[in-house]
């Protein structure tokens, strides 16, 4: 399990601290965070000043090109009050052009090389949201040997059956060259539309015990996979209750009936 410190967009010292005792009490020791969210970095940052080395440390960068792109690092290690981080990852990089500029000469994947022949991260991956993500995910491996990739996995996004399929073949290929599959979203209901904000999600979440139980065990009942906890701090103690009483991953049957009462639609279309 990583703890997705976009919950940390916005955060007070106090359930900042709750926070780290709970990923301490744990032992949850990958923190995932990002340049783009809001004071998470900041918040690491004041962490890490005491416990770098109970973590292993992600962030992102959303720059396309080289200089913005090694600019953006820099703030990053100043901000999370470090010397180098443990990867760092090219943020959401789905669309066309944008994945030929950052892949191509004088983009953001030559400034992660870079980044790590010096030493500033060890790791370099790549993230990313929507339905093609792992297309695009195995295009982005076969032109560098990223070490990580990161893209949504839950039961309705698989119910689609193409995203299914380029999902499948992103895992064996992860798998056959010993690339790190991170997963996102695995609480999302679907979109807020009309419906009254219930949790600090962009998207509608599932926040019965019950209901996080079935979603974060599907998604565990994936070999190989890490989850990524939600961007709603409150819902972060249920998402670890629920991941170490992991034992096997529940039926589709009883998946489909949390689906049906909880009204679950596609994230991503």
């Amino acid at each position: 399990m990583i703890f997705g410190a976009a919950a940390f967009w916005k955060a007070n010292e106090r359930v900042k601290e709750r926070a780290l005792e709970l990923l301490l009490t744990h032992g949850i020791n990958h923190v995932d965070v990002a340049a783009s969210y809001g004071e998470a970095e900041d918040h690491v940052g004041l962490w890490m000043e005491r416990h770098r080395d109970r973590f292993f440390l992600a962030t992102k960068t959303g720059e396309r090109t080289y200089e913005p792109a090694w600019a953006e690092l820099q703030r990053s290690l100043q901000r999370l009050q470090v010397d180098s981080v443990d990867l760092w990852q090219l943020h959401n990089l789905v669309d066309e052009d944008e994945w030929s500029k950052a892949m191509g000469a004088g983009g953001a994947l030559e400034a992660a090389i870079e980044a790590r022949d010096q030493g500033l991260v060890r790791f370099i991956g790549v993230t990313g949201h929507g339905v093609t993500v792992a297309a695009m995910h195995r295009r982005s491996l076969e032109r560098f040997p990223f070490d990580s990739v990161l893209l949504p996995l839950n039961y309705t996004m698989l119910q689609n059956q193409a995203y299914a399929t380029d999902f499948a073949e992103l895992v064996e290929m992860c798998r056959q060259r010993g690339v790190a599959i991170q997963t996102i979203k695995s609480l999302a209901v679907g979109d807020w539309g009309e419906k009254e904000r219930t949790t600090r999600t962009w998207y509608d979440a599932l926040s019965e015990q019950s209901d996080v139980d079935l979603a974060v065990h599907w998604v565990l009942g994936h070999e190989g996979v890490f989850l990524n906890s939600s961007s709603d701090l409150g819902l972060l103690e249920k998402i670890v209750d629920a991941a170490e009483r992991y034992q096997v991953s529940p039926s589709g049957a009883d998946m489909e009936a949390m689906a049906s009462r909880t009204a679950m639609s596609p994230l991503f279309t």
